[in-house]
């Protein structure tokens, strides 16, 4: 289960995200800015960026444990890792 809460700053976002999956409980903290809302998001309200956020988690919990996941990073570090990232989210 990933839970995500959203709350502006300036004109990002930061979400803390909980992750509960295969037994381990991790916590995040993600920054997405109003370019990677325009790339990858389907708005820029606060529910917007917590359903793009919980789907990248989604996406990153296919790939790696939730142990592997920074603790804190940009939403853009995800398509460092991750070349498929954009393809699969990009509107």
């Amino acid at each position: 289960m990933v839970s995500v809460s959203a709350s502006a700053a300036g004109e990002a976002w930061v979400c803390e995200v909980e992750v509960d999956h295969a037994g381990e409980h991790t916590r995040h903290t993600v920054t997405v800015s109003p370019r990677d809302l325009a790339r990858w998001g389907k708005g820029d309200h606060k529910e917007d960026v917590e359903d793009l956020v919980a789907r990248s988690f989604d996406f990153l919990l296919e790939r790696e444990p939730p142990g592997s996941i920074l603790q804190r990073f940009d939403l853009t570090v995800i398509q460092r890792y991750f070349a498929d990232y954009d393809q699969r989210f990009r509107r």
